[in-house]
């Protein structure tokens, strides 16, 4: 760690955080206000369900992708893009404050580029995941792949701390199965689709990444490796 940690409640939202959190939220203002014929007219109806189509993802776009060795801009994209595209208001809200919150807590220790790094980087992951093991054509929506690899960083932080400490550093997973039990009930009462492999990916592939991302953490992983 260097100087940047610093986990006052004072600390600044890096600005990435808040562009993201107002690109989803007028993504969801526009597709709310079209639902309830406040703009764009009677095809507004529609604009939810016809951005799911182009920007969502699902393991039927991987299989074709992979079978026929071609990976056209236009379905690249959805690695990314699904991220920006919620079930509803709700999905959207609560994604963006995650979001917020955690690249707030995670800019204290880590460069802004690395916290958008780590949010990128799991966004893919969460999307290859779920692409690879999930069968049908439901689809991948929302940014929380992205913000469950930064409560991975967060794990990583406090798995580190709690090492420093000489405690039992499997508490710092605490968060992430406080989340997937959740994630378990829900489904359990109102039926599930499989979108928490991408989810578990996204916070796997943040927690690995913050041993490369975090400051200094490059050098360490080297000099680690070579002492092996």
């Amino acid at each position: 760690m260097d100087g940047r940690e610093s986990l006052s409640p004072l600390n600044p939202v890096p600005p990435f955080a808040v562009a993201l959190f107002l690109v989803i939220l007028g993504v969801e203002v526009m597709f709310t206000l079209g639902a309830r014929g406040l703009a764009g007219g009677p095809d507004a109806v529609g604009w939810r369900s016809a951005a799911i189509q182009d920007y969502g993802f699902n393991s039927a776009i991987m299989a074709w992708m992979i079978e026929n060795r071609a990976w056209p801009v236009e379905h690249l994209r959805r690695f990314v893009s699904y991220a920006f595209v919620h079930g509803s208001f709700t999905h959207a809200l609560f994604a963006g404050a995650l979001l917020l919150a955690m690249g707030k807590f995670l800019s204290a220790v880590f460069r802004h580029w690395a916290v958008l790094a780590l949010f990128l980087i799991s966004t893919v992951a969460g999307a290859v995941v779920y692409g690879l093991v999930i069968e049908g054509q439901p689809w991948l929506i929302g940014a929380f792949p992205g913000v469950y690899g930064l409560i991975g960083g967060f794990t990583y932080v406090m798995w580190l701390r709690l090492g420093q400490l000489g405690t039992n550093q499997a508490r710092a997973f605490t968060l992430i199965g406080v989340l997937m039990g959740l994630q378990l009930v829900f489904g359990l009462f109102f039926g599930g689709n499989g979108t928490w492999v991408a989810d578990v990916a996204g916070f796997a592939a943040g927690f690995l990444a913050s041993f490369v991302l975090s400051p200094g953490g490059f050098a360490k992983l080297r000099a680690r490796i070579r002492h092996d």
